[in-house]
């Protein structure tokens, strides 16, 4: 029986919670293969996906995995992964990973845990540690009946550095079934954006921004830094950002090193996509904002005045 890990990779670069799940599967001593998907352009992927501590790496090809499809790539894993005697399937608590993730536990007729922030291997078994209650709680999950099938936040473990390379990928024909879902068209962003599930850095603008325009500050600031712009729900649902930015229960859950809020008061919403981060540093006016309960470091003034004078201190500094 094997642990599987689900190797996630866009424009040609696998994402880097692929590379943490195997880091930490590695420093458990636990033997872990992995399985990538995608069509014959994806087979450079493959090949350096061989650098990063699996013992095996499998490259289910096709035409038709070209672009991301929830039916195909459950179908095409199920169909490889019920031959092997999985003990554990796991991969990254991405947009991809929760959509495709379920729909796999469900042809295996198991349980699934998602969004789990910490997790114990032995050989025959394992316990995972997830968020509940808008994450003002922890629980600890194990699994009744195998595979054990787990998605794990981005950016809560270390990831794994390049080491010997295992040989060549083991390929083999993806049987994707019956897709009844296609991508037509992509429409990529003009210009490409720091994944806020990704980024080490995180500079977020709340409603006090008072306009789209103004996020421009934000976006200074976290130009310096080579930092993601987040939003709150708050401050989308007023337009002043687009929907992708958002951090929070509705939005994306990060867990950056560094997550600067401001202008956000800190409602339980928000705190639920935002409070693993390492170190937070709220900005706002209201001495009493929830926010502060949370950071590590707080200001009390106008983010239109602290947020500018940050950006020429950081330029000193980089």
């Amino acid at each position: 029986m094997s642990v599987y890990v689900i190797a996630e990779h866009r424009d040609g670069q696998l994402k880097r919670v692929t590379l943490e799940l195997l880091g930490e599967l590695k420093r458990q001593n636990i033997t872990a293969m992995a399985v990538i998907l995608g069509g014959p352009e994806a087979a450079p992927v493959a090949q350096s996906l061989t650098e990063f501590g699996a013992a095996k790496v499998v490259f289910l090809e096709s035409p038709e995995l070209s672009q991301y499809s929830t039916e195909g790539y459950a179908n095409a894993i199920h169909a490889y992964l019920s031959t092997q005697s999985p003990m554990a399937i796991l991969c990254g608590a991405t947009s991809q990973g929760k959509d495709f993730l379920p729909r796999l536990a469900a042809k295996f007729q198991v349980g699934m845990a998602a969004d789990c922030i910490a997790l114990k291997g032995s050989g025959t078994s394992f316990t995972v540690t997830r968020p509940v209650y808008a994450g003002k709680c922890t629980k600890q999950v194990s699994f009744a009946k195998t595979p054990a099938v787990f998605s794990v936040r981005p950016n809560v473990m270390a990831a794994q550095v390049k080491t010997a390379s295992s040989g060549a990928p083991e390929k083999a024909s993806a049987q994707v079934g019956i897709i009844r879902a296609k991508t037509v068209e992509v429409l990529a962003p003009a210009t490409k954006k720091v994944d806020l599930t990704e980024a080490d850095i995180i500079i977020s603008g709340g409603r006090s921004l008072k306009s789209a325009d103004n996020f421009k500050i934000i976006q200074e600031c976290a130009a310096v830094l080579g930092a993601a712009v987040g939003a709150s729900g708050a401050a989308v649902d007023a337009g002043y950002a687009s929907h992708d930015m958002q951090v929070g229960q509705t939005g994306k859950t990060v867990s950056p090193k560094l997550y600067i809020a401001c202008g956000i008061s800190g409602a339980i919403q928000h705190l639920a996509g935002m409070r693993t981060s390492k170190v937070i540093v709220a900005i706002n006016t209201d001495p009493e904002a929830p926010i502060f309960q949370k950071a590590d470091y707080g200001i009390v003034g106008d983010l239109f005045d602290v947020v500018p004078k940050l950006t020429e201190a950081f330029k000193k500094l980089v």
